[in-house]
């Protein structure tokens, strides 16, 4: 338990006002709830009836909770999981305790004096409880409920609902339901609903999140992309261990379901007064896409898998192709998108933690109908908390309006109190914990206080027992203008079997909301086992859409076969609620009736409305009636053929091979998804593997699968498919290189799809087999005249070591006029080992080309050359040779026989001592000492190295661009385009680094990237300082000279502070790692040598 007295709270709040730069949206207020020591680190929120503010708290992340990005050695283990048994396994592996040795970085917790996995079992998660005692706005005690999951699989604490009963929390593998047998407040009683979570390693972060209770009297949460494989309690199945996905069950589990996929991290959703599940998803932190505002229906799939993220992309024996973005999977619905998944109501603000709806009477009315999303991005000062309205848009909605409701805090998790304020836990700064965090109130001014009176009243009936209220109290109060009253009237009334109320509230006609909470009560009692379900059916036919609406979606919720005949004609109706909750009801009851119908409903929509087109399509899937679908093959309407290849997918059914020859490339691509691409249907592999035997093929996405099919079934018939295809002259460049790269890795696959990156698995094949029937294939290497092309044939032949191709090779690194081609050859000549290679060595050291030149140094590790020619090749190359020469020469001097270099190297040691050895050979020289293992050299070496700073002075210089711009916007570790853009007019998490070489010195580069927070990039940053005389001044640095600071405060104009005043000054810790921890000296010096290319136009 920690308490802090309401004195110290309040000049606290008072002082982290003054210095807290926050702007609020006009008509609002802030005031500090909670103060730093009171909600450390808080993740997910919930608020009870009284007004008290769950927090949970994680301890695990910073030890026991990994992030891919810095393991990237264990990509493609972590990829290939399907179970959490897997993943325990691959953990107590990694951390055997015969590997304590190579994994002295983990810390020792258990204090054994071992580096295991049993030091991941000993940080505990918590969940905190914070209360206003004396009810003056501030919370003065936090106690914590719960110290617990401990386990080496456990993952962070991103779950929390409380209700007055029980309290659900989701930490992976389990969604836990807790109870205060004993009413303490603390929970004694501890059962697992269900679990299967967590199942790879991924992004930090990516877990459990969003429990809340629907309308149905359900419990709703997530996962994110880390995965689920989930067996519930009546022993089915959810396999779903690549992506994030949203499920909902009764309080105890039972009746549980998968309600949607394909998300990556949607971290909370919300409800709003309809039942509609709207919600932000994370991006794929990719160059040129953004967060998503997604519209959650049952059955979806917005299209995410973990695979798309990492792992392949890394593999030498595999690609770049990324399906996410290049086919355009993370944008709005256009015209050629992927039709499986349901595409996002818009891209939207970067870094969505929190969410929630207006339950009615929040603020005040200009914020009924609102959604609240925070904005986490790291900086405070780039941080906020938007809210946002929708209108309709078919069955669907597009955005109305916008409001930057708060900035200058970093938000996480966010709920409306029974007061009608909206609270908001607060990280402070920064990703990782600290031990410190905020939790604070945002309401409106008392001028705009029009809801006054009901929120008051509101907070009261918050407070009830409703066991104790009266029936016709309850009854009126499912008209209440709060939503959650409205529930909580609804669930007392089911809780006492009133269905009589119910029906009553639905027959009314003055108040829709109370008709639709009457639907909502009626269908709790009907899942329960009561005869009711035909007491509904009269409102299939009401004169209010909505109505009609929300009672066919009950009925197909409840599965009441006898609605059938009373749902096929709402598949026609007006309105596309109706015809969507109609034909999702369809489904739900399997009426094989419908199917024409069904059918029907595709043809008029004519693949206008994705949302109508999924609730046809799911619902044709779970009817199963296959002969009505199979016979749409033949049909001339486009949008039926569509149809078609979407239930054949979710079947993962054979017959998708017969759309493969559809005469629309859209619906061969499509079924070419739905064969090639997550678990695949096998039967199907050889007929999209025959799609190479048309060589028209226009589109790079369906080219790519029918390589990938032929690749992966490794037959000989498949294998002379795409020779075949790989010398036609009438495909595209990127299919012809895929394709010839494909064949290069033939005989022993990448482990993981060449186009999604799913797991495959080993597969070894005959490599003499393979190189016979490449033979054919030497012609091309003169044919061919695209260079990329030409390159890769060489590779091709030096991978699959085919020496006969060695003359053919040869004859291009004497005659070829493309550098790189010749480069490409001389290093093929290398890899099979050619006979002759120290001549074709020389040769490639007098070529014209640098680059030719230095990759010809690379190889005198193979060679043997005599001392003359040694000598003066050292002598040549370091006195005549260009940078990139010179640094493979101590690249390779490294390798060769101390007994012949150490006089060179120890001369190029004093060279670097005297400063009269180029910066940019620094690395170079002491990676070729340390490759030495002579512990002399070694000791000369470490006289120069003598502090931090000069441990990293070596990187500053010498760094390839090329490399660097790469791994700024691929590397997996640093994953630096998450957070900065480089492109005028791209914003990120982080500041634009567009202009950077301009602005900052390589110096000032390196120590930003190793030392973040010594330097703070303007308008990003938090400066604390102490004036001469005493006064101290907080805010965000937006300028800073030899001069002056000018500081953005809490006040209205910025603040000019010369600098002869500041006595003293501290930076708020940047939000960025320290890279030097994350990146090799090689990738920092590489990173450093593109960003100093980023100057002013």
């Amino acid at each position: 338990m920690v308490r802090e007295d309401s004195v110290s709270s309040f000049f606290k709040s008072q002082a982290v006002l003054a210095n807290t730069p926050i702007h609020i949206a006009e008509g609002l207020k802030i005031d500090l709830w909670a103060s730093d020591i009171l909600a450390p680190d808080p993740i997910a929120m919930s608020i009870d009836d009284l007004g008290n503010i769950y927090l949970t708290r994680t301890n695990r992340q910073k030890n026991s909770e990994f992030d891919i990005r810095g393991h990237e050695d264990w990509m493609t283990r972590s990829i290939a999981l399907q179970t959490v048994e897997e993943r325990r396994s691959l953990l107590k592996d990694i951390f055997a305790t015969e590997k304590s040795e190579q994994n002295s970085w983990l810390k020792d917790l258990n204090s054994d004096g071992m580096h295991d996995w049993r030091d991941l079992a000993v940080e505990r998660d918590e969940v905190w409880k914070l209360q206003d005692l004396d009810g003056d706005g501030m919370a003065e005690i936090s106690t914590r409920v719960l110290n617990d999951f401990h386990n080496e699989i456990t993952d962070v604490a991103g779950a929390l609902l409380v209700r007055k009963e029980d309290m659900f929390v989701g930490i992976g593998p389990d969604m836990w339901r807790l109870k205060d047998i004993d009413q303490d407040g603390y929970y004694e009683s501890k059962e697992s609903i269900n679990t299967g979570y967590a199942i790879h390693i991924g992004f930090s972060g990516h877990g459990m999140s969003g429990a809340i209770e629907g309308p149905d009297g359900k419990i709703y949460w997530g996962i994110g992309d880390i995965g689920a494989n989930i067996t519930d309690k009546a022993g089915k199945n959810h396999f779903y261990p690549n992506q994030g996905v949203l499920v909902r069950s009764n309080p105890d589990g039972s009746d549980f379901e998968v309600f949607a996929v394909g998300l990556r991290n949607t971290h909370e959703f919300a409800f709003d007064e309809y039942g509609n599940i709207i919600g932000q998803d994370n991006d794929g932190d990719h160059k040129g896409e953004s967060e998503r505002l997604v519209h959650i229906v049952e059955g979806s799939d917005t299209g995410w898998r973990s695979n798309w993220q990492y792992g392949k992309y890394t593999d030498s024996k595999n690609n770049g192709y990324n399906v996410w973005m290049d086919e355009f999977m993370f944008k709005p619905r256009w015209e050629g998108q992927a039709a499986y998944m349901l595409p996002p109501i818009m891209n939207y603000h970067n870094g969505p933690t929190g969410f929630t709806y207006n339950p009615g009477t929040g603020l005040g009315k200009k914020w009924e109908n609102h959604f609240f999303v925070s904005e986490f991005r790291g900086y405070p000062s780039k941080s906020h908390i938007w809210g946002f309205t929708l209108k309709r848009r078919g069955f669907s909605f597009e955005l109305e309006s916008e409001t930057d409701v708060m900035g200058g805090l970093l938000p996480t998790g966010i709920r409306f109190g029974p007061d009608g304020a909206l609270y908001f836990a607060d990280w402070i700064n920064g990703w990782d914990t600290k031990n410190l965090g905020r939790v604070w109130r945002l309401d409106v001014s008392e001028e705009q206080n029009d809801l006054e009176l009901v929120r008051r009243e509101t907070q009261n009936l918050m407070k009830k027992n409703y066991n104790e209220e009266g029936e016709i109290n309850l009854f009126e109060l499912l008209k209440y203008p709060d939503m959650r009253i409205r529930q909580k009237a609804q669930f007392e009334l089911v809780n006492r079997s009133k269905s009589k109320l119910l029906i009553n509230a639905i027959a009314q006609q003055e108040h829709r909301l109370m008709r639709i909470h009457g639907i909502w009560g009626l269908g709790q009692l009907i899942a329960k086992g009561e005869d009711l379900a035909s007491d509904l059916i009269p409102y299939l036919t009401d004169e209010d859409a909505e109505i009609i609406a929300q009672t066919a979606k009950v009925l197909g919720d409840v599965k009441f076969i006898a609605a059938g005949s009373h749902l096929i004609p709402l598949l026609f109706h007006q309105n596309p609620r109706v015809k969507f909750y109609a034909a999702q009801a369809l489904g739900r009851i399997q009426d094989e009736n419908g199917v024409n119908g069904l059918i029907q409903l595709l043809a008029e929509n004519n693949d206008e409305d994705v949302y109508l087109r999924h609730a046809a399509v799911l619902a044709l899937s779970r009817i199963g009636l296959q002969s009505p679908v199979l016979d749409l093959r033949n049909s001339q309407d486009r949008s039926l053929r569509i149809a078609a290849v979407l239930v054949l997918r979710r079947w993962s059914h054979p017959d998708l091979r017969y759309f493969l020859t559809d005469e629309d490339e859209f619906i061969v691509l499509e079924a070419a998804r739905a064969i090639n691409d997550d678990w695949s249907v096998l039967e199907a592999l050889p007929d999209l593997a025959s799609l190479l035997n048309n060589t028209q093929l226009k589109s790079e996405a369906l080219g790519r699968r029918a390589i990938n099919a032929a690749s992966r079934l490794g037959t000989p018939e498949t294998l002379a498919w795409l020779i075949k295809f790989a010398q036609s002259d009438d495909i595209s460049l990127a299919l012809k290189v895929e394709a010839i790269d494909a064949l290069s890795h033939w005989a022993e696959p990448s482990l993981l799809d060449r186009v999604d990156g799913r797991y495959r698995g080993p597969q070894k094949r005959d490599l003499e087999l393979l190189k016979d029937h490449l033979k054919p294939m030497m012609a091309r290497m003169d044919i061919e005249n695209e260079i990329k092309v030409k390159v890769a044939l060489i590779c091709m032949f030096a991978e699959v070591g085919e020496d006969s191709a060695s003359q053919k090779i040869l004859e291009l690194l004497h005659n070829n006029k493309d550098a790189q081609v010749r480069a490409t050859a001389l290093l093929a000549l290398g890899q099979l080992n050619y006979k002759q290679l120290d001549q074709v060595v020389i040769r490639g050291m007098t070529d014209k080309s640098s680059i030719v030149r230095t990759e010809a140094i690379g190889l005198l590790a193979q060679v043997t050359l005599d001392k003359e020619r040694f000598d003066g090749t050292m002598k040549s190359v370091l006195e005549e040779g260009s940078i990139s020469e010179q640094q493979k020469l101590l690249k390779v001097l490294g390798q060769l026989d101390t007994l012949v270099t150490q006089g060179l190297i120890e001369k190029l040691i004093l060279n670097m001592h005297n400063n009269n050895l180029d910066p940019s050979l620094h690395l170079e020289l002491t990676e070729a000492v340390a490759q030495t293992h002579s512990a002399y050299l070694r000791a000369q070496l470490a006289a120069l190295v003598t502090d931090k700073s000069s441990d990293f002075d070596e990187i500053m210089y010498g760094g390839s661009i090329e490399n660097g711009r790469n791994y700024f916007y691929e590397g997996s570790a640093g994953q630096c385009v998450r957070c900065h853009g480089v492109e005028k007019g791209s914003v990120g998490v982080g500041p634009n680094l567009g202009e950077i070489g301009s602005l900052l010195t390589r110096k000032q580069l390196l120590e930003a990237l190793v030392e973040p927070s010594k330097r703070l990039a303007p308008g990003y940053g938090v400066v604390n300082l102490t004036l001469i005389g005493g006064q101290v001044v907080a805010g965000i640095l937006m300028e800073e000279n030899e001069e002056e600071l000018i500081l953005k405060t809490s006040k209205a104009e910025p603040m000019e502070i010369p600098l002869e005043r500041i006595e003293t000054r501290t930076n708020t810790p940047s939000s960025m790692p320290p890279m030097g921890e994350i990146l090799t000296k090689r990738e920092l010096r590489d990173v450093i040598a593109f960003l100093a290319s980023l100057k002013e136009d």
